[in-house]
């Protein structure tokens, strides 16, 4: 129970690594709060939750916009009390070099990606001040940490979360608000199987991290949860590789 009496928002919890991280914060004893755009995917974790045995609620949540991050926010206090945990994960995959990005491409990468993770702190922080503290994660990438081909719009978002996470963890070091960000390598989720279409695809990025595979929902939401509890109570500004040795070369 390493989030017994934590309160966690986890965005982008209807599918992939954010339903594998509510699933986990649940069962270590967090109250989660689901927020997604996905109603369907977001009740069906959220009941899965409950009938385990924890506590969840799903808010519609759309992270491009103030007024639904303010009221994701005010409906996490007003139903538990405290905001422990934000987990800035919502985000999209975007496959295109910079000449052939249309400019309403870049702005929604940018806007889900960057400014989704800007808003999440931007609202939760304050209530974790006056909680004495917490905890600000936000989903980067190994894109975040090294550059890619063909990925323009999304590798700039990505190292715009990994410095934005750094000057965030030293605004607020001094409230007990950690900021930390993790950098997963290709992980098995509905985002990617999106993108890859053939089995050949899949080995040839599995040959690309040192392990020879790639990362499951469950092994980056554990970077996510020691992040979200207290054994990280020194650990701030940190982008966090859990990438099977993918940044090491």
């Amino acid at each position: 129970m390493r989030l017994e009496g934590k309160v966690a928002i986890i965005t982008g919890a209807a599918s992939g690594i954010g339903q594998a991280t509510a699933l986990l914060f649940a069962k270590e004893g967090a109250k989660v709060v689901v927020a997604d755009l996905n109603e369907a995917g977001g009740t069906e974790v959220v009941d899965q939750i409950n009938a385990d045995g924890g506590e969840a609620m799903f808010v519609l949540t759309d992270v491009t916009v103030a007024a639904d991050i303010q009221s994701l926010v005010k409906s996490t206090v007003d139903a538990y009390g405290r905001l422990d945990v934000m987990f800035n994960n919502a985000g999209i995959a975007m496959r295109l070099p910079v000449v052939d990005l249309l400019e309403e491409d870049w702005d929604r990468c940018v806007d889900i990606n960057l400014k989704g993770v800007f808003l999440g702190s931007k609202y939760a922080i304050p209530e974790m001040i006056k909680n004495g503290g917490g905890s600000i994660i936000n989903m980067a990438s190994i894109y975040g940490l090294v550059g890619a081909p063909t990925r323009a719009a999304y590798v700039a978002t990505k190292g715009g979360v990994a410095n934005l996470t750094r000057g965030m963890a030293l605004d607020y070091a001094t409230s007990n608000v950690r900021v930390n960000c993790i950098c997963p390598g290709f992980t098995e989720t509905p985002l990617l199987a999106g993108v890859l279409k053939t089995e050949e695809e899949y080995r040839a990025l599995a040959e690309q991290h040192p392990m020879k595979r790639l990362a499951t929902p469950q092994e980056i939401a554990y970077g996510a949860l020691f992040l979200a509890s207290d054994e990280s109570v020194f650990v701030t500004g940190i982008a966090l590789p859990i990438d099977g040795g993918f940044t090491a070369g």
